[in-house]
């Protein structure tokens, strides 16, 4: 049986609610309803430095330095089920101290950018979100986050890292964060110059170390 698809969001509007999340490290607010896909399927956290009330809260044990990732970055590692050690009873109980890309994630990525999840339960909430598109604009962004997605996936050399080039969550997230170099006559520098690839390419680098820690 199909899962009931959940109302359409204005594309335009949650693409710019996104980037202001990414930016000024805001929860994002996503309508998970009793959906906890992303807590429970084998996902590893990483916790920038200064993230202290979060690091007080999580269970010692399961945190490591992150492998590839600059000093002071944390990894927080999952049960043998495969959820997060502080989900209990299906809410997670540090919900006010939760880690920085815990009140980030949004997996509406995945459905905005056509980008294929990695995990099956999350594959299944995606399949449940639309968006609507009340103007041309809505539509001509979408377009141009999908053209973000073919650029890395045919410039993989843009991204420093396999895991920035082939984690699906990253992929999806770097385009949605460079969106506007794909905008029809986008511009760059003081004299407003057309955008090249090559700033394209550069963009990446900037998101992917800005957002994830390894550039």
């Amino acid at each position: 049986m199909t899962a009931e698809r959940l109302p359409p969001t204005p594309f335009g509007a949650w693409l710019h609610a996104t980037i202001a999340t990414l930016d000024r490290d805001v929860p994002a607010d996503v309508p998970c309803g009793s959906c906890n896909a992303c807590c429970r399927t084998f996902h590893q956290i990483h916790l920038r430095p200064g993230e202290n009330r979060a690091r007080k809260r999580l269970p010692k044990e399961y945190l490591s330095a992150a492998r590839g990732l600059p000093p002071g970055y944390l990894q927080l590692g999952f049960t043998e089920e495969g959820a997060c050690p502080v989900l209990v009873g299906g809410r997670c109980t540090i919900y006010e101290d939760r880690p920085l890309v815990c009140r980030t994630y949004d997996c509406r990525m995945y459905a905005a950018t056509g980008v294929e999840p990695d995990r099956s339960d999350i594959a299944a909430q995606v399949r449940r979100w639309g968006f609507g598109y009340p103007t041309g604009d809505d539509r001509e962004l979408q377009r141009a986050v999908l053209a973000a997605v073919r650029f890395i996936r045919e410039h993989r050399e843009c991204l420093p890292s396999d895991a920035a080039r082939e984690q699906p969550i990253r992929v999806a997230t770097l385009a949605v964060y460079t969106h506007s170099r794909f905008l029809a006559g986008a511009t760059t520098g003081l004299r407003r110059r057309p955008v090249t690839d090559r700033d394209r390419a550069f963009a990446f680098a900037d998101a992917n170390e800005e957002l994830f820690g390894d550039g």
